[in-house]
Formats: C-alpha cells, structure tokens, sequence
C-alpha cells in the first residue's frame, strides 16, 4: 500500500487539489499529516486512547498494537510531535470505517481535525468506496463538512458492541 505525506495549509478550501494530492489555498502552515506508521508516538496515542477516551478506555497495548498493524494510520505532527491521529479500517475497494480521530485537548480549535478529515478523505487508496462510516457522538458538524450523514436506512444497520470489552483484560 502506498504511503503518503501532506502539509496542511492555511485557508482550506474542500474540493481544491493540488499536485500533492491535497486541497489547499494561501499560506503555508508547519502541521503535517503522515501515513508513515514508523512516525507514530505510538505510546502517546496509546495512553490517549487508553485514558482519555470513551470509546477505547483501558484498551490492552497489545490490541492497540494489533490495531495499529491492521488500518492505515494518520498522524498529525507540528514539527516532531505528534498532535493528532486518525486510523482508517478497510478493504481499499468497497468499504472503509473511519476510528479513534483525535487531536491532543491543547492544540483543538486550530483547524487540525479538518486538516486531519482532508487527509483521511484525499488518500489515493480511500477514493471509490461504497459505503465510509464512522460513529460520533459530538463531532457530527465536523464529519458533515465532509459528506457524512445519518444513515440513511438505520433499520439496515447492525452492531455487537461490547462496550466493557477491556476490562477484564
């Protein structure tokens, strides 16, 4: 699978390409967005994930780390450290389910979450896909710039949701 690094830069503006593959317009800002699995701070996202998190409270490093090896992982970095992750699950033909999107509570507000979203949204291997989903319970504004919606036949959908599953590992 191919790998791929962007600059976000400021004055986004959606639907805009450029030869890296990433939409833009005006001035140049120092966030960075990288596939690149060996520049993640594994531990830090780890410990976000683990402790500051609903939806992942108490996960096992050990499944963290399985996790990670299985999806195609987005850092967000200011210069060498990292400020945000997205990690994407997928089949790369039909299907991709969009997990664990954070930016670090200190560098909210700043754009980097879109920035984030645009990368997710503009990776080569991530276009023609069938159906992307995601689960949100408060970020539905930033997702709707984006194209997500409500379900549009939520009696079609199922899921076997363990909440407590780290709890006893």
């Amino acid at each position: 699978m191919r790998r791929a690094i962007w600059r976000w830069w400021r004055g986004f503006v959606p639907g805009q390409d450029n030869d890296n593959g990433f939409a833009y317009s005006g001035d140049m800002s120092t966030l960075r967005i990288s596939t690149e699995r060996s520049e993640l701070d594994l531990t830090m996202v780890h410990r976000f994930l683990s402790t500051s998190t609903k939806w992942a409270a108490g996960i096992p490093r050990g499944v963290f780390e399985r996790s990670i090896r299985n999806s195609l992982c987005f850092g967000a970095y200011l210069g060498a450290r990292q400020v945000g992750f997205a990690r994407v699950i997928s089949d790369y033909a039909t299907f991709a389910y969009l997990v664990d999107v954070f930016v670090l509570p200190e560098y909210r507000g700043k754009g980097y979450g879109q920035a984030m979203m645009a990368a997710v949204m503009a990776h080569p291997e991530l276009q023609g896909l069938r159906r992307f989903s995601l689960a949100t319970s408060s970020a539905h504004r930033l997702y709707a710039r984006f194209g997500f919606t409500s379900p549009l036949k939520p009696d079609t959908l199922m899921e076997r949701l363990t909440p407590d599953v780290y709890k006893n590992t």
